[in-house]
């Protein structure tokens, strides 16, 4: 028992003299940042600000790898199963923790979201109710009358995304009937708002706003607990007197389970620092993401507590794939 023990003991420690030595070469090759998303999207554009920022300071290229499909459930399975080197890594939406919640996924696709590493919180973004020109309707007052004579669809960037759960909420709460339509991603959405042929959808900020400018696009209420700082004039869906409405989407970069620390503690300090940056956080903001930074352990909580919170509520809504 005791030679069992010792050789437990001296190959736990060989592993982990072997990780912090790769650390201390890292990083010695180009580094990935997979997208679980086609390009276009703000956790895309996201992405790409942290891969130019932190290039010079790794001393290596940073690429951002698109590996869009099953709301993300495809690129997030391929860097769960990626080796914990640092060279793969996931920038991810809360949509990382409710699409396997929603979606029938396979074991060659599949990921636990407990299985990957946290590295750091980028921010939050709040999301907000969005009409179109595909309804008349300029209060979210005047779109429930609107729907009461016919069932006016909402569409969001993917099934299980936190705009699909975000509209099942609503519909209960709220007594509606709007009709869930499922988009490959935000600009595919987006445009369909825009062009009418969708009337409605719950989107992030970024991508809406250059359309509130020229009236394309109505801003009807925000699903948090106060205001927000983005559009300060737009009314919380508590105050419209919709209450327990409350989602909010947010972005976080994870590797592989099992990431060496000194790897983390690299990327998590970088990152810290580019957050930071006057032009880097002014650019997370017309992206729509409120800039938040922190500890590892900021967005494992996050993670753990979106996981524990949206498996109730999928289930309590019998949320299911479209």
């Amino acid at each position: 028992m005791v030679k069992r023990w010792i050789g437990k003991c001296l190959v736990g420690g060989l592993l982990v003299g072997a990780a912090a030595a790769m650390a201390q070469g890292w990083p010695a090759k180009p580094i990935t940042i997979v997208v679980a998303y086609p390009a276009g999207g703000d956790t895309d554009a996201l992405a790409r600000v942290f891969a130019e920022k932190l290039a010079p300071r790794l001393g290596q290229p940073v690429v951002v790898d698109n590996k869009p499909g099953a709301s993300g459930v495809i690129g997030s399975g391929y860097v769960g199963k990626a080796a914990p080197d640092g060279y793969t890594l996931l920038m991810a939406p809360s949509t990382f923790t409710m699409a396997q919640l929603v979606l029938k996924t396979s074991p060659s696709t599949g990921y636990d979201v407990r299985g990957f590493t946290p590295i750091i919180q980028a921010g939050t973004q709040p999301l907000f109710i969005v009409s179109g020109p595909g309804t008349k309707s300029t209060t979210l007052k005047a779109v429930m009358a609107e729907s009461k004579g016919s069932a006016l669809a909402y569409g969001s960037p993917g099934t299980g995304s936190p705009m699909h759960v975000l509209g099942e909420m609503f519909n209960k709460t709220a007594g509606a009937n709007f009709r869930h339509v499922p988009y490959r991603g935000v600009a595919p959405v987006l445009t369909d708002l825009a062009g009418g042929h969708v009337p409605l959808s719950w989107m992030t900020y970024g991508p809406v706003e250059p359309y509130l400018k020229d009236g394309r696009l109505r801003l009807l209420g925000v699903a948090q607990a106060v205001r927000s700082p983005l559009a300060p004039a737009v009314p919380t869906l508590a105050e419209l007197g919709y209450r327990g409405v409350e989602v909010s989407a947010w972005n976080g970069l994870y590797g592989p389970k099992g990431l060496p620390p000194e790897i983390v503690k690299t990327l998590n300090t970088h990152l810290n620092e580019i957050i930071r940056m006057p032009e880097v956080s002014e650019k997370m903001k017309t992206l729509g993401v409120l800039p938040l930074g922190g500890a590892p352990e900021v967005l494992g909580k996050t993670t753990i507590d979106d996981l524990e919170r949206f498996t109730r509520v999928i289930k309590e809504l019998g949320i299911q794939a479209d």
